[in-house]
Formats: C-alpha cells, structure tokens, sequence
C-alpha cells in the first residue's frame, strides 16, 4: 500500500503543482486572482476531445492544438475582460467566475453534459514494488515535472524572467527601471494558462472529463494557494504534494474516501486560515 501512495501521490501532487504555479504566478506578478484559471485547463482537455472523438484527428496534432488554441483563449480573455477591470478586486472576482461559466456552457453546447474521457496518449503499464502503473500515468508525471523546472528555470535564469521576479517584487520600481509591466503581465498570463493547459491535457486520458470539473478543481487550487501562501511559487509547488498526499493517504485507507477530497481540501485550507493565515511561506512571490 505504502508504494502504491508514494507513486499515486506523486502524480497527482505533480498536476495540481502545475496548476497551483500557474495561478501562483499571475497573482504574485499582477495581482490578479484568476477564477477562470481551472476552466482553461478544463477546456484543453476538451479540445483534446473535440479533436480526436468528434473531428478524428491525430492524438498528438490534438494536444498541439489544443495547447494553442487554449493559450490564445487566455490572451484574448485577458485582453477583454481581465485586463479592464484588474484594479478592481471585486468585478475582476465576478468577471473571471463569469469567463469561467462561458466555457462550461459552450462545452455543453458543444460536447453536451454526458461524460466523456480520452484514449491515452500511450497504452500498456509496468509493475514497480507490486504497484501497476499506467505508461500514461508516467509520461503525465514526467511531462508534468519537467514543465515545471523549464518554468522555474526560466524565471531565474533569463534576462526577462528575472524581470518577472522584479515586476512581482516591486511594480513602480521595476517600471522606473525601463521594465515595461504591461508587457510582463501579459506574457505571465501565457504561461499561467499553458501551465493549465498542460495539466489539462496531460489529466485528460486519466479523467472522466465533464463539463463541470473546473469546480472542484478550483476548490483544490484555492485550498492550495492559501495552505501554500497567495503568490508563493514554492509554497505553491509544497502544498501540492502536501495535499495530494493526504488525499492519496485518505482515498487508500478510508472506504469511499474519494468522496472526501473537496473535504479535506477545505479542512486544511481552514486550519492553515487559523494557524498562519499568511500561509506556510508567505503572500510574497520568492
């Protein structure tokens, strides 16, 4: 069993550190709180699905496609709607849940309300220590990680992530400095929704896809962000695999345990709000 939580929970921490990074990312640079951010990663894997099952594409043209396609919705959703009204907490709060109900309700018109799922990208499983593991669940897990690094590893090491960094530090000083912001902005946006992008492909042949699961995927990312600190990359990435962990642990030893995630999710959430309402490492982007 201990195997078996290792390998799952690992998997699993992997995709929400994508997300969770992500929205990390746009919030500690531009402040802004993306509620839209789990329907972008809802509407690559349908795209995936449109693609393959209703248009009879190549898998792997799909996922090409539908990273793009994906990336270029949240340009145009940060264009219209987001960039307007960012100064503005609340309206910026309604108008991303509002982007976010568009999506489900154009996969609804679109791909209808039944569930659905996707061919993996690659079949077969291998046996480590007495655990079956799918070859989808490892290409998803590496994928997945070396996504990551390539981000984290762009924001330190190139010229214009570290003018990332100084954007999320200090806006006006950055600005005084010749850093144009706007344009920083923007380009987090892109990677902040190919972020959500490749999770969503990357979770789609492992899912039962629906045209609700930006919901309950939110939940987890809000608890994770929060547990993790708002704005915080590594505490993003730390409580990830802190809470796919416990869900993992949970879903194993405890009968109906997946019906508890959401729960769980929001009793550490709560008991982080009470302990350290900063989070574990903080509001600021490191």
């Amino acid at each position: 069993m201990i195997p078996a939580i290792l390998f799952h929970g690992l998997i699993t921490g992997a995709i929400y550190a994508l997300l969770a990074v992500g929205f990390s990312l746009i919030f500690g640079v531009a402040r802004i709180a993306n509620l839209a951010h789990t329907a972008f990663y809802m509407a690559a894997a349908y795209i995936i699905y449109a693609c393959t099952s209703l248009m009879g594409m190549n898998l792997y043209l799909a996922v090409i496609i539908s990273l793009i396609v994906t990336t270029a919705l949240g340009v145009v959703v940060y264009r219209l709607n987001i960039r307007p009204v960012k100064e503005s907490e609340p309206t910026l709060l309604v108008m991303t849940i509002a982007v976010a109900i568009i999506f489900q309700e154009m996969i609804d018109l679109t791909a209808g309300t039944d569930y659905v799922s996707i061919a993996p990208f690659i079949s077969g499983y291998i046996t480590l220590f007495g655990v079956k593991l799918l070859h989808q669940e490892l290409l998803t897990l590496g994928i997945s990680v070396a996504v990551l690094l390539a981000v984290l590893l762009y924001l330190t090491r190139a010229k214009f992530g570290k003018a990332i960094l100084a954007v999320a530090q200090d806006a006006e000083a950055a600005s005084y400095l010749g850093v144009d912001t706007e344009r920083v902005n923007l380009i987090v946006m892109i990677i902040s929704v190919l972020l959500a992008a490749v999770a969503g492909a990357m979770i789609a042949p492992l899912l039962i896809l629906n045209n609700l699961m930006w919901n309950p995927a939110l939940l987890t990312l809000l608890a994770i962000c929060i547990i993790g600190g708002l704005g915080s990359i590594k505490g993003s990435i730390a409580a990830s695999f802190i809470l796919a962990y416990t869900e993992t642990f949970i879903i194993f030893l405890l009968p109906m345990g997946g019906f508890l995630k959401g729960a769980v999710a929001m009793a550490m959430m709560l008991a982080i709000i009470v302990i350290r309402p900063g989070g574990l490492f903080g509001v600021r982007l490191e």
